[in-house]
């Protein structure tokens, strides 16, 4: 059951914006503090990270519509309380996690509700940071190569972006799995994805990875578009390409019907067995976000702006306290 709260301040501070637009159309309010219903956690933010999905859904609305809202799905920080049957956690419990996407919004805040599920314990060996960078980039990573393709040892795998906040990341959930890892990135950033274990590192700027990479199990898709088609030719026959960005190019289930391999588009979804997996290879030290800047919830919209440009190395992340 939940704690009392009787004592608890009735408001919290929150990112919102009124419109979609760019970085300056966000604001810190004053929001109606959540409580958690059945199955839910009511969470203390202490760090939230930020992810491109962010920036296109302050930009452009996609699956959540018209404002307001509040942005975020990373979250880590302390079950403040529990809700109805919660039986996992209980109060002061530190906990780390992805809110359901897309619709559980809502983590670029001083306190965030979500199921308890969608939780995992944050290892004391994971500082907090760290541990509001991970979620859903890890996740995402987590569920297209592990879930999805079934990545073992010895497999040749693809990772597009791979300096990215998904992509470096997937490199290492790859490696943890005795992969041979083949990186796309520009040649500036070839130091840091060997540093993580990327294998083969391409400069996607000088080189066309279509022609250059050969014989690969699987390939992870985080550009979307004609990437996807191109991608195809890089794999061995009944290999698989699994997308972040699930929209199909045109023509993409026919080219890979045509060349013997498989497609599978992929939404991130919150998951307790994922995020324990998470948490284990983080604190065996396998498992480790880049972190590119840290901000706190008054700075978001300065946040969002870093983020903007697509050429973040690693992930940001608002503090909340």
């Amino acid at each position: 059951m939940t704690i009392d709260t009787t004592n608890q301040p009735p408001t919290m501070r929150a990112v919102s914006q009124d419109v979609l637009g760019g970085p300056e159309v966000l604001q810190l309010v004053e929001r109606p503090r959540p409580v958690p219903g059945p199955s839910q956690l009511l969470v203390r933010v202490r760090a939230a990270g930020l992810n491109p999905t962010d920036w296109k859904h302050r930009a452009a609305g996609l699956f959540l519509g018209k404002p307001p809202f509040v942005l975020g799905w990373d979250v880590a920080g302390t079950v403040e309380a529990v809700g109805l049957g919660v039986t996992l956690f209980a109060p002061g419990d530190e906990v780390f996690g992805m809110l359901p996407y897309p619709h559980g919004a809502g983590s670029h805040a001083e306190y965030a509700v979500g199921p308890a599920r969608a939780f995992a314990r944050r290892p004391a060996s994971l500082d907090v940071v760290q541990a509001g960078a991970l979620p859903l980039a890890a996740l995402t990573a987590w569920q297209a190569l592990v879930d999805t393709a079934q990545v073992r040892a010895g497999d040749r795998v693809l990772v597009h972006a791979a300096a990215g906040g998904v992509g470096h990341l997937a490199v290492q959930i790859a490696k943890s799995r005795g992969a041979h890892v083949i990186g796309t990135a520009s040649a500036a950033k070839h130091d840091f994805l060997r540093r993580i274990g990327v294998d083969e590192p391409v400069d996607y700027r000088t080189v066309d990875f279509a022609e250059a990479v050969r014989d690969v199990d699987v390939v992870l898709d985080t550009v979307g578009g004609d990437y996807q088609l191109r991608s195809l030719r890089t794999l061995r026959r009944g290999g698989l390409l699994v997308s972040i960005l699930p929209f199909p190019a045109e023509g993409l289930a026919e080219e890979a019907a045509r060349l013997g391999v498989r497609t599978a588009m992929l939404l991130v979804e919150a998951d307790h067995a994922g995020m324990t997996a998470v948490a284990d290879l983080a604190e065996r030290g396998l498992l480790r976000a880049e972190i590119a800047g840290t901000f706190p919830l008054a700075e978001a919209a300065k946040a969002h702006g870093a983020g903007d440009g697509g050429r973040v190395a690693g992930k940001l992340v608002l503090l909340a306290g």
